[in-house]
């Protein structure tokens, strides 16, 4: 089968990631919890999330 949800999760998780993580490099003041910046966090969380959902789907298509 050509369908690979692989791709598509990726490509979103991968795409908010960088946008969140982007938005807390930039905006450091405004998202502040405790000390911890959430947005950086969770954005760099997702990103690698996407990457290796990336990473997989591309190394799953290529032993077809």
């Amino acid at each position: 089968m050509g369908l690979d949800i692989r791709w598509p999760i990726g490509l979103m998780f991968t795409l908010i990631g960088v946008l969140l993580a982007g938005y807390g490099a930039v905006n450091r003041a405004g998202s502040l919890s405790l000390g911890v910046d959430i947005n950086l966090i969770w954005g760099l969380v997702l990103l690698v999330f996407g990457a290796s959902m990336l990473v997989f789907a591309w190394r799953g298509s290529k032993k077809s």
